[in-house]
C-alpha cells in the first residue's frame, strides 16, 4: 500500500506542476498577444483583467479585419477605374483623403510622367499639424499610388482634411 500512495503522490504532483506550466504558458502568450496591440487603441492606463485584455485584443483584430477588406475593396474600385478608363493617364491625378478616428489615410495616384516630391506631400501635412507615420509606394501599369498613413498631432483641435485636399491638389496638377 505504501507503493500505491507515493506513486499517487508523484501523479499528483506531475499533475500540479503540468498545470502550473499550463498557466504560466497561457499567461505568457495572452501578454504577448496584448503588446501586439498598439498603445493608441488602449489608452486607459487602469489595470484590467485578463478577459477584459483579451476582449480588446479581439476587437482590434476585428477592426484589423474590416480595415482590410475596406482596403481590398478600395484596391478593386481603383483597379477597375484603371481598366475602365481606357485613355492611358485619365482621371489622374487622384487625391483621396480618408479620416480614421484621429488617423488620415492619403492616397495619391499619379502617373508615370507626373514628377513631385514627396517631400513636398509631407510638407503640407506637417503644415496642417500631421505627422507621416508610414509611406507606401507602388507602380501598376502606368500610375503610382502612394499611399501615406499619418497621425494628427493634436487630435482635440482635429485637422481640416479640405484645406489637405485642396493643397495636395494643386501639387498634383502642378
Amino acid at each position: 500500500m505504501e507503493s500505491y500512495n507515493a506513486s499517487d503522490a508523484t501523479t499528483k504532483l506531475d499533475r500540479k506542476t503540468t498545470e502550473r506550466n499550463r498557466r504560466i504558458r497561457m499567461k505568457s502568450s495572452i501578454l504577448e498577444l496584448i503588446s501586439l496591440v498598439p498603445q493608441q487603441f488602449n489608452p486607459s492606463k487602469e489595470r484590467l483583467s485578463p478577459k477584459d485584455q483579451l476582449h480588446r485584443v479581439t476587437a482590434y483584430i476585428t477592426q484589423l479585419r474590416e480595415r482590410v477588406e475596406k482596403l481590398k475593396k478600395m484596391k478593386e474600385m481603383l483597379i477597375s477605374k484603371f481598366n475602365t478608363s481606357g485613355i492611358p493617364g485619365s482621371g489622374i491625378p487622384v487625391v483621396k483623403i480618408t479620416e480614421i478616428g484621429s488617423n488620415l489615410e492619403v492616397v495619391l495616384v499619379t502617373g508615370l510622367s507626373k514628377k513631385f516630391g514627396l517631400h513636398e506631400v509631407i510638407l503640407v501635412l506637417h503644415g496642417q499639424g500631421v505627422e507621416v507615420v508610414s509611406i507606401s509606394i507602388s507602380t501598376m501599369a502606368d500610375r503610382i499610388y502612394h499611399i501615406l498613413h499619418a497621425q494628427v498631432k493634436m487630435p482635440r483641435i482635429g485637422v481640416d482634411t479640405l484645406i489637405i485636399y485642396d493643397r495636395l491638389q494643386k501639387l498634383c496638377l502642378d
